[in-house]
């Protein structure tokens, strides 16, 4: 079992995500950082997917309560176990009774917290993570309360203490124009690539809502209503973007000027709230290949610890 002593302000059970419902009206729900929460998995001997906890904006502390492997990936949250410092990216050995405490973070949003055999919650429609818009999965679809307990799965054989490199999280997006891109004003076309965004405070994981110069359509323009998915970047009247995130709706009805590079939606995830972010234009060839880099340094860690 895991203690929850204090929960932090959002930490909830998340996994890679629930997919295939989308046509139900289902989303995705998952973690914010998917590369986070995989290298955390694979650091502890889990599958990349298995559940682990999304910690955002800690403090917040946990007793472990058998003996067993953990890894934090994500945000740098000072981390001490039994006031001994826990690194991001490490692989840690620890005993039943010990306490993890996790502070303020120097850098990023979320931390991922994975311990062998994983969060062995029931899983729905495939995936233990939390939807907390919809109000299942993970621990009865909410987050966190000081005092739960989560129940974790079969231990995995102790392995030595690993760390492996994690990539920083930056503030350049890069997004490949959507459908309606071309019907942005010249000027707001320029404003889009070369403004800075501020995440404002009213964002969540459903959607980043966006501060920078208005942009505009050329034309008043009809939407009908279109499929929704994380990444995609949305044009409310107000001319304030919306990027979509882990939690956003199967369907929307706005412009879409924008898709975040599947590579860069780690690096988006970690955005802090009042935080700066730029949008890069890529192409559709220039977003596959970032996604194959991102690729081969998973493939790289795989091969590191498989000589474990």
């Amino acid at each position: 079992m895991l203690e929850a002593i204090k929960a932090g302000p959002l930490t909830t059970v998340q996994d890679l995500g629930r997919f295939g419902a989308r046509h139900l009206g289902v989303g995705r729900a998952g973690a914010m950082d998917t590369l986070a929460l995989s290298v955390a998995n694979r650091l502890v001997g889990n599958d990349a997917g298995a559940a682990a906890l999304e910690i955002t904006l800690p403090p917040a502390s946990f007793r472990l309560l058998r003996d067993g492997m953990l890894a934090l990936a994500g945000a740098d949250c000072q981390a001490l176990l039994d006031e001994q410092p826990v690194w991001p990216g490490w692989r840690t050995p620890f005993r039943a009774g010990q306490v993890l405490r996790l502070h303020a973070p120097r850098l990023g949003m979320r931390a991922y917290l994975a311990l062998d055999g994983g969060i062995a919650l029931p899983p729905i429609m495939d995936s233990r993570s939390t939807d907390l818009l919809a109000g299942f999965g993970g621990l009865d679809g909410r987050a966190l309360r000081d005092g739960d307990r989560l129940p974790l799965g079969e231990p995995r054989p102790p392995k030595p203490r690993r760390g492996v490199w994690l990539p920083r999280p930056g503030n350049q997006i890069r997004v490949h124009p959507g459908p309606e891109y071309a019907l942005l004003t010249k000027s707001s076309r320029e404003r889009l690539w070369n403004a800075p965004w501020q995440i404002t405070p009213s964002s969540n994981r459903m959607g980043y809502r966006l501060s920078g110069p208005k942009l505009q359509l050329a034309d008043a323009l009809e939407m009908p209503s279109h499929g929704a998915l994380p990444g995609l970047i949305q044009l409310p009247p107000d001319g304030q973007p919306i990027a979509l995130m882990a939690d956003a709706q199967a369907t929307g009805g706005y412009p879409r000027i924008g898709m975040v590079a599947a590579a860069d939606l780690w690096q988006l995830g970690q955005g802090r709230l009042g935080g700066q972010l730029h949008f890069v234009e890529a192409s559709l060839e220039g977003a596959r290949q970032a996604d194959q880099q991102l690729q081969r340094y998973l493939n790289r860690i795989e091969r590191l610890l498989d000589e474990d």
